[in-house]
Parts: C-alpha cells; structure tokens; sequence
C-alpha cells in the first residue's frame, strides 16, 4: 500500500519536473539525426543492458523517452540535492587534470560540471544511449562548453591505456550487475594515468540493503544486487589504492581511489586514442 502510494506520488512529480519545454523537446527534437550523429555502428549492446527497463520505462534507455526524463528523476533520487552531490565529487580531486573521462555520463550533468571546474582541461563523456548523448549535447552546447561525447561501452571504452588524470562513475553501477561493475573498475585501472584518481558516486549500499522500498519505487533492476556488494573492495580488487567510503546526502555515498605510482609510466597518447571533437557535432 505504502509503496504505491509512493509510486503514484513520484510518477506525478516526474511529470511536473519533465514540464512542456521537455515535452516539447521528446516531440520535435530529431532523434533520428541526433543518435545518428553520435551512434557507433560495430557496438553490440551487452543483454544487461538492451533487455532491462530501468527506472520502469520499456527498452530503459535505449529511447527518447528515458533520456527526456533522466534529469527529472535523478534529481528526485538525490537528496537533499543533486547539484550538492555532484559538486563532492569535484572536491575529491586533488590536482589540475588535463584530461578527464566521465564513464557512463547519461546526460552530461557531472561531465558539464568538470568542464565547467576545469575549462583548459579535455573532458570527456562516454555513454551506453545515443539517445542520452543527444541530451548531453544538447546541454553542453547551450552552455557553450567544448566536451567530446562518445557512444561506447564503458566496461571496454576502447581507449588508450594510462590516458586520464581523472575517471568518474557517477549514479552507474546500481544500474549494471555487480561483475560488470567490477569489469568497469578494471577498465578504469587500464585507463588512468599512475597516481590518478578513479572517483565513484553511487548509492549508499549500507542504507539501500535495508530500504528495498526504496529500489522498487525507482524500479530498478540491479540495485538489489548493488547494495549487497561493497565498492571499496571492489576498487581494491582492481588494484587501486583506496580510501574509506564517505557516505554523502541521505542514500550516497563517494568511494576514491589512485593508481598506484609504480604501475607502468603512461605513454604518449595517440592521436587516434581520443576521437576528434568535429566527429560528434
């Protein structure tokens, strides 16, 4: 009973929070030319993620549907405030990057508030959806920030090994089955630079182990599976150096870690490593 009270309650939220202007985006924005734009034709959609429909929306986020409405409901799932949460990520780093990737970006909002905190460094947002990297381009283009958005799998980014100062995960791995997480962290290892950060923003799985309430009301499909595994060792299984979770907000919680200072010394970076910025506009 509680539950569907809940539900009903956010379902009416999400639409006030959606509003006609996105209404009107979902409606005449030309999707179709937009994902075209940025959609990798060789990548295979993994089944975990083409055959589950996160937060209750059919074929989750693999349409304009999800991506109109991600903003909306992740705001509601990130109390007291989103823009707060995000901004603890930011002062987890440590040092000036020069080269950012934020893995599994959705709609950009933490990649636009890297560029935003370090404009003379190259940042980067790699997603699973077309339809979410449309959304992202979108935003970052009426900021008037110069971000590079990649169609990709975030579990093998086909990027050069050692090429980031910083790698961000931000509100993913509750939305991926625990052995991808895991296999995201390992491709974060690959890709971070000696004495670089990996920073994960997810839920607070200590709390979310006790209020399965709260997993059905968002609907979603791993979370279950994600607040019964642990992060921090997750990290430390990758061989990253690793700090203590904080728990942050109501239900989040960041987890930080570096590569140690002894792994191989980065390479240049070559050029074909990160896709020219003309190919995705």
């Amino acid at each position: 009973m509680r539950y569907a009270f809940w539900q009903r309650c956010v379902k009416a939220f999400v639409r006030i929070l959606i509003g006609a202007k996105n209404q009107k985006l979902y409606d005449t924005f030309d999707w179709e030319a937009g994902c075209h734009a940025i959609y990798k034709p060789d990548l295979t959609y993994p089944q975990y993620y083409r055959t589950s429909n996160f937060h209750g929306i059919k074929g989750g986020y693999l349409n304009r549907e999800a991506a109109v409405t991600y903003d909306a409901v992740t705001a509601l799932a990130s109390p007291p405030n989103e823009t707060w949460l995000r901004q603890q990520v930011l002062t987890k780093i440590v040092r000036d990057p020069e080269c950012i990737l934020d893995l599994g970006c959705g709609t950009g909002s933490m990649t636009i508030m890297l560029k935003a905190a370090y404009p003379n460094a190259q940042v980067i947002g790699l997603d699973l959806s077309p339809h979410m990297l449309c959304m992202a381009q979108k935003k970052s283009q009426k900021n008037n920030l110069d971000i590079q958005w990649l169609h990709g799998l975030a579990e093998q980014s086909g990027l050069a090994a050692h090429s980031f100062d910083v790698i961000t995960v931000c509100m993913v791995f509750h939305e991926m089955p625990p052995h991808i997480s895991k296999l995201v962290l390992r491709e974060c290892h690959r890709l971070v630079k000696p004495e670089g950060q990996v920073i994960i923003l997810d839920g607070n799985q200590n709390r979310l182990r006790h209020t399965d309430w709260l997993i059905k009301l968002f609907r979603e499909p791993y979370s279950t599976a994600y607040a019964a595994g642990n992060v921090q060792e997750w990290m430390e299984e990758a061989q990253l150096n690793t700090l203590p979770t904080r728990y942050v907000g109501w239900i989040h919680q960041i987890t930080t870690s570096t590569k140690p200072k002894h792994e191989e010394r980065p390479d240049p970076i070559p050029t074909e490593a990160i896709p020219a910025q003309a190919d995705n506009h």
